[in-house]
């Protein structure tokens, strides 16, 4: 079972070149190297993503934004805070 947030994909292996000191430490340590690289990449894609996603929706953002700005929250008289 797949933890929550999980993508069940099958593996490939790839070659990367990494430092060679921070491989030594890892294995010291007993870190998947294997594990730690595709978390680190996982985190990678996602921030690129929201860039990305950022920067298509970037005009939408700033006229909502411009809105708000001119007329205020839409529903900003019914909030209890």
């Amino acid at each position: 079972m797949n933890a929550p947030g999980k993508v069940s994909s099958t593996k490939r292996a790839t070659n990367v070149s990494l430092r060679s000191d921070l491989i030594d430490e890892a294995k010291k340590l007993g870190i998947n190297i294997s594990e730690a690289c595709e978390q680190g990449l996982e985190k990678e894609v996602a921030r690129s993503r929201r860039e990305v996603w950022l920067e298509q929706n970037r005009e939408a953002i700033e006229a909502a934004n411009a809105w708000v700005e001119k007329h205020g929250l839409p529903l900003a008289r019914y909030r209890q805070f």
